[in-house]
């Protein structure tokens, strides 16, 4: 028997073994103190509990009650909390009492001043300097609890409710002038549950940081109240020429009286109701105890009259659309750019558009109960895009939809030409032959205006003649059978040429099922005198900061054109599109002495009448119809809107330099004016500018921005310079020639 000592590899396993049974212990232990001490807690609980135990009336009186609303409360703190959280973020920019929101002046395209957008805050009359009688009506009208309540006026808004439940709809309000000012401040008019949460928790949070006469004021500086007037004061001037420090009483009643709807009582588009609301206003005051009846007195029986107005004839339809553009534009500005002042050159032309607004009216008196019409839409705009003209509707003070921008409408056939040029670009030709025979898509089958067939026809005589079946066999033959496939072709194509607006795809969209806007649809058009390239539509020319200083041209900062077609595609559709004016439906748009292309479209029962077409100037639109869809007496595109389009056109060409169309004869001398919707000397002339003018103007202006930059960086005051660089004369004269400056493109009017 030999003695064997354990080798070094056998000594750490008893020593693990006992560690395992140690730690085993400890968690054996651990586990059962635990339970121990859970026991001898519940216990010690339930014990408490006991003594504290309340039944009978005690429990559901007192005890039932309170621990239900404990818990109602914190889950209503937990979702007051994520409802503020949205409101709150409005305010975390930290100067937010001091942001200015954008405001813009806007010329013509000779510098002309046209209008304003935007609001151009004037804060310099103090509350105490304001009219008591102003401060009374607006409390007595808006919250007479102003001064009381606490942001929110839970008194009355449940008045308010009531009031509105028993009459069946809104008819009065609960909002208090914070809730007001927190929705003028922050948020948009949009009717939603969010939005108006979000109004009380601004409120709240404006009552925490202001106070109450820093809030009225705010109000009374900030609030719109028609005219493109943002404040009581800038409002005082616009309807009474007036600071707001010497309004009367009846004025003040009548301003008062617009911050509930200033479109709807204002006495510029309607004094019998202006004076009714501030006689309203006027009872508010005697009710809430301001004023008695004797002192009102004297405001009824001589109510507040306006000043007239009716001289201005600003664009507004043209301003609206060129202010949501300008927006655009600046969110694109960087950050350095911190002015929120502007003044934006536009391409405009006063007397155009004024010519054309009197055309549409003229015409729509004369001949709109005869073919059953009672709205209009026109565009006029250079080849490269610049709108000079617009008109969205017959009176802006009734409708200030826009027509020309927003409203949807069926084009009818004058959407055919992206049909054909889509058909040119795969292989047809204007001489290739279709038949003109029925044919069916499912259970669709397209009808000519004709109600026959013609048999063999080329696409030249298609397009001139307008005839429905060819481009629907055009779509099959581009899909290779398959109709889906062409259309989804003739779509891309319309997409090309600028058309945004949404086109389902259905088998009657090759003849203009779907809809277009009149702006977009018009401008499409300049694709083909431009030789394939699209142009984007546009109203600004340049934007300058209220300092003068150039900060985003077109010409240079622009989107550029495209080429989204061949030239030998857009030289056969301009021949083709020649042919509709000269031989077929388009007849009554042509302009003696100027080559004219066009197309006419007309829509299921006579709904829709266009005519959109393009000389070597300009191209433009015409749509005519009703708002409500109600059809017309069989008014088609090649009547009304075709007459309109040839007369607004005629007068366009009047002292400028014609241009030829490519592939076309050069015109030979502008067209004659027909009987102008002028009387005497009423009747506006041209502006002529040559086109030597224009390019010697713009670098006149350059010379002088060079200056000004040059006398900035030595330090030498230059306001005389920054002065000539916006008017041309000095500081403090009128505008006439370096803010008027044409750009020096080819389409300057009078070139």
């Amino acid at each position: 028997m030999s003695d064997t000592l354990p080798g070094p590899s056998n000594h750490w396993r008893p020593k693990l073994k006992r560690l395992l049974l140690d730690l085993d212990a400890r968690i054996d232990s651990a586990v059962y103190q635990s339970g121990k001490w859970t026991r001898e807690l519940y216990e010690r609980f339930t014990a408490v509990m006991d003594r504290c135990h309340v039944a009978g009336w005690r429990r559901w009186v007192l005890v039932e009650p309170l621990s239900e609303a404990a818990t109602l409360g914190t889950g209503g703190l937990v979702l007051m909390l994520a409802l503020a959280v949205p409101a709150f973020r409005q305010t975390s920019d930290s100067d937010w009492l001091k942001k200015a929101d954008l405001a813009v002046t806007f010329l013509d395209r000779y510098g002309n001043e046209i209008g304003s957008r935007g609001i151009k805050h004037n804060e310099s009359v103090p509350l105490d300097e304001m009219p008591d009688d102003l401060i009374k009506a607006v409390l007595a009208t808006e919250d007479r609890r102003f001064y009381d309540d606490f942001a929110i006026d839970i008194q009355g808004t449940f008045r308010a409710m009531v009031t509105n439940a028993q009459a069946g709809g809104v008819v009065q309000g609960g909002s208090t002038i914070t809730q007001q000012l927190a929705k003028n401040l922050f948020l948009s008019n949009e009717r939603t549950y969010q939005r108006k949460i979000n109004e009380a928790f601004l409120a709240i949070w404006l009552e925490a940081h202001l106070s109450k006469n820093q809030i009225l004021k705010l109000y009374l500086d900030r609030a719109y109240l028609g005219g493109g007037a943002f404040g009581v004061d800038a409002a005082a001037r616009y309807y009474f020429g007036k600071s707001v420090r010497d309004v009367t009483l009846p004025e003040a009643a009548m301003l008062a009286g617009l911050f509930k709807a200033p479109s709807k009582f204002s006495p510029l588009v309607n004094l019998p109701a202006a004076r009714a609301r501030a006689n309203v206003v006027l009872d508010n005051l005697v009710d809430a105890g301001f004023m008695t009846e004797g002192q009102v007195y004297g405001a009824r029986r001589h109510p507040a009259t306006p000043i007239d107005r009716s001289a201005e004839d600003a664009p507004n339809y043209y301003l609206d659309w060129a202010f949501d553009e300008v927006r655009r534009i600046v969110d694109t500005f960087p950050k350095s750019v911190t002015d929120r002042f502007f003044v934006v050159r536009t391409a405009l032309d006063t007397n155009l558009q004024h010519y054309a607004e009197n055309e549409v009216e003229s015409q729509l008196r004369q001949y709109g109960r005869d073919y059953g019409a009672s709205q209009a839409a026109v565009v006029i705009a250079d080849l490269d895009g610049a709108v000079r003209a617009m008109v969205g509707g017959r009176d802006y003070g009734a409708s200030q939809f826009n027509r020309a921008t927003e409203a949807l409408r069926q084009p009818g056939s004058s959407f055919k030409p992206y049909v054909y040029a889509t058909a040119l670009a795969n292989g047809f030709t204007p001489s290739s032959v279709v038949v003109d025979s029925p044919v069916c898509i499912g259970n669709w089958c397209p009808h000519n205006y004709s109600g026959g067939f013609s048999g063999p026809v080329t696409l030249l005589e298609a397009l001139t003649h307008s005839i429905n079946v060819i481009p629907v066999k055009l779509s099959i033959a581009l899909g290779h059978g398959n109709p889906k496939l062409g259309r989804a072709m003739i779509i891309q194509t319309a997409r090309n040429f600028g058309i945004t607006t949404p086109l389902p795809d259905t088998p009657s969209l090759p003849i203009g099922a779907d809809a277009v806007n009149p702006l977009e649809h018009a401008v499409a058009f300049a694709t083909f005198p431009n030789l394939g390239k699209r142009v984007v539509p546009h109203a600004a020319l340049e934007i300058r900061t209220g300092t003068g200083k150039v900060v985003w041209r077109f010409d240079r900062d622009g989107p550029k054109p495209q080429q989204v077609i061949s030239p030998q595609v857009a030289l056969d559709m301009i021949k083709m599109m020649n042919s509709v004016v000269e031989n077929g439906t388009g007849k009554r748009a042509e302009l003696d002495g100027v080559p004219t292309c066009g197309k006419t479209g007309t829509t299921n029962a006579w709904r829709d009448g266009w005519f959109v077409g393009y000389t070597g100037n300009f191209v433009g639109a015409v749509w005519m119809g009703n708002d409500d869809y109600s059809p017309t007496k069989r008014m088609t595109g090649g009547t009304l809107p075709a007459m309109t389009w040839h007369n607004i056109m005629a007068y366009a060409h009047q002292g400028i330099e014609l241009r030829p169309l490519p592939g076309l004869p050069p015109p030979t001398h502008a067209p004659t004016l027909v009987d102008a919707p002028f009387k005497g000397s009423e009747q506006p002339h041209p502006m002529l500018l040559t086109r030597k003018g224009a390019e010697a103007l713009v670098q006149i202006e350059r010379l002088l921005d060079d200056a000004s930059h040059a006398l900035s960086a030595q330090s030498t005051p230059a306001r005389t310079l920054g002065a000539l660089d916006e008017n041309g004369t000095g500081a403090n004269a009128p505008s006439t020639m370096a803010a008027s400056n044409p750009p020096p493109s080819a389409t300057t009017r009078g070139d």
